[in-house]
């Protein structure tokens, strides 16, 4: 149990390091805006423009059953609101890192071209609110995110398609 306990820990570390940390091969990664954008391609103008994000989280141990219940079965009106804010790409990893707690990383993709407009729409959604009532007692937020966030965003060095 301890030698899988230690190999999903470097599998996450490994993930950590990986998507959020590193060198970036994007020119606006380097700019340091925190989202590096994906060039758009001169022979494809339809194209859409995408943001990455990375976000971090801590879970509570004694609550990570329920957390994944939830996640093994999100409720429809939660996945329209994120289609609505032209989120994709959306992903949720778990792993057990060498200070032996749990921490979740979260990946997505966003295609709009009013991120903060779109956020506020998803934020004031009442599905969306249940939501996060059910999910947020579930998490330990980071000491060091931003004022009002309450998972912590990761600012993206690397990225290579």
């Amino acid at each position: 149990m301890k030698e899988r306990s230690s190999r999903l820990a470097a599998t996450a570390v490994a993930l950590l390091i990986g998507v959020g940390i590193g060198i970036s091969c994007n020119e606006s990664a380097r700019e340091g805006d925190g989202n590096a954008q994906a060039n758009e391609e001169a022979a494809s103008p339809a194209k859409k423009k995408v943001q990455r994000f990375g976000a971090v989280i801590g879970v509570k141990r004694e609550t990570l059953e329920r957390y994944v219940d939830l996640h093994e079965a999100v409720w429809p009106g939660v996945l329209k609101q994120i289609e609505r804010a032209n989120i994709h790409n959306y992903s949720i990893y778990l792993g057990e890192l060498d200070d032996g707690n749990l921490y979740l990383f979260a990946y997505y993709e966003y295609t709009g071209n009013d991120f903060e407009g779109d956020m506020k729409r998803m934020g004031d959604d009442p599905t969306t609110q249940k939501w996060w009532k059910e999910t947020d007692p579930l998490q330990t937020p980071q000491k060091n995110r931003k004022e009002g966030d309450h998972w912590m965003t990761l600012r993206e060095v690397f990225h290579c398609d």
